[in-house]
This record gives structure tokens, C-alpha cells and sequence, in this order.
């Protein structure tokens, strides 16, 4: 029996790993048209809720989940090199079900000499938007990160704010893939020219522990 549910585990990842490059290779090539989202004439982002958004949206994310990451190097200067890393996040609702939170856990941290990181996100679901919002914080830096704001089409969410990186405006994209109650996909994706051309710099494979 343990054989057997080894062997599962290590094809779900290898569909996940399939997953994960074909859905990095289609951001490269062409699915970096914002969905639910536009830059107005004046400048402004401007996001939109689908129609089916909903407070369960991330219902599915509750529980305890291991993560297989990636990350760029150094972001916006055209890096090919990718840095793996594990992690750890446990999902809790909070407010009713309106809202979800998480604790992160990574050993990875080469921003503070791989001291433990820990890192917390809020998700928060406004009914009269019908907009998620996604709050980010770690223990590197103890402070909030602008919200990411967007909704889930179907199995896909995808999250916007405007951000600064390196002292120049950027736009953020989070984009989330339920593949099923036990398996998503995340990634992170930058674009320095209001939404024409994105680069992804984080990617993670999650698989369900308990």
C-alpha cells in the first residue's frame, strides 16, 4: 500500500511539473493579456470582478500544503536562471468565510542569510465588489505589500496591483490554478510596461499533506 501511494504521489507531481512548464511557456508566449483588468486612458488600473466570483473561491485552499517553488534569480534583465526551494503553508478562514489566511515557511531566504522565513497572506472578499483582495507580509521586511485585486474564471484567478520594483513602476500579477482539491499552481509575473509584456519570477507547485 505504501508502494502504491508513493507511486501516485510522484506522478501527481510529474502532472504538475508538466503543468507547471506548460503554463510558464504559455505566459512567456502569449497569455499575458489581463483578464478582468485594463489600464485606463488616465493611467489608473482598473479591476473588474467575473461574474462568478464568489466567497468560496479559495475554499479548497484549507488544510496544510507542501510547496515545490522556483524563482528567478534576479528579476527584469532578461535572468534564465531558476532557484528551487521547499516550503510549507498551513490555510485557515477566517471572518466568517469571508476571508483566509495562511502562515508560510520556507528554510529559503537569501534575503536575510537563510534565516528562517515566515511570511502571512490575508485574502479578503468584498461582497460588494465581489473583488478579492490578497494581503502579503514577512519577516524580512514586517510590513504590508500593496493588495493584489482580482477575482477567479473558472479554475484561473489572476490579481493585479500597481508596485515599484528597483524604484521603477511595475504591475504585479498573482495568478492561482485549482487543479484539483488537492494540487494548484501559483505564480508571480512582473511588467514594467503596463500590462504589454510579463515576465514570470516565482512559481510554485503545491500538493496537499493533510
Amino acid at each position: 500500500m505504501k508502494n502504491i501511494q508513493h507511486t501516485q504521489k510522484i506522478l501527481a507531481l510529474l502532472i504538475l511539473f508538466v503543468l507547471q512548464v506548460s503554463h510558464i511557456r504559455a505566459q512567456t508566449l502569449k497569455e499575458h493579456m489581463m483578464v478582468n483588468a485594463k489600464i485606463t486612458s488616465t493611467g489608473d488600473l482598473e479591476i473588474i470582478p467575473s461574474t462568478a466570483s464568489s466567497q468560496n473561491d479559495f475554499d479548497f485552499l484549507v488544510g496544510k500544503w507542501a510547496m515545490t517553488n522556483k524563482r528567478l534569480k534576479t528579476r527584469l534583465n532578461n535572468c534564465t536562471e531558476w532557484i528551487p526551494f521547499e516550503a510549507t503553508g498551513d490555510y485557515s478562514m477566517i471572518l466568517n468565510g469571508i476571508g483566509n489566511m495562511d502562515i508560510y515557511k520556507s528554510a529559503f531566504n537569501p534575503v536575510n542569510n537563510n534565516k528562517p522565513f515566515e511570511g502571512i497572506t490575508v485574502r479578503l472578499y468584498n461582497p460588494e465588489t465581489k473583488l478579492w483582495s490578497l494581503f502579503w507580509a514577512d519577516s524580512n521586511y514586517g510590513s504590508m505589500d500593496p493588495p493584489v485585486v482580482g477575482s477567479f474564471e473558472g479554475k484561473i484567478g489572476k490579481f493585479y496591483c500597481k508596485d515599484t520594483f528597483q524604484g521603477k513602476p511595475v504591475i504585479v500579477m498573482f495568478r492561482w490554478e485549482k487543479i484539483s482539491k488537492d494540487n494548484y499552481l501559483w505564480s508571480q509575473a512582473f511588467s514594467p510596461d503596463n500590462g504589454v509584456t510579463w515576465e514570470v519570477n516565482s512559481t510554485s507547485i503545491a500538493h496537499r499533506i493533510k
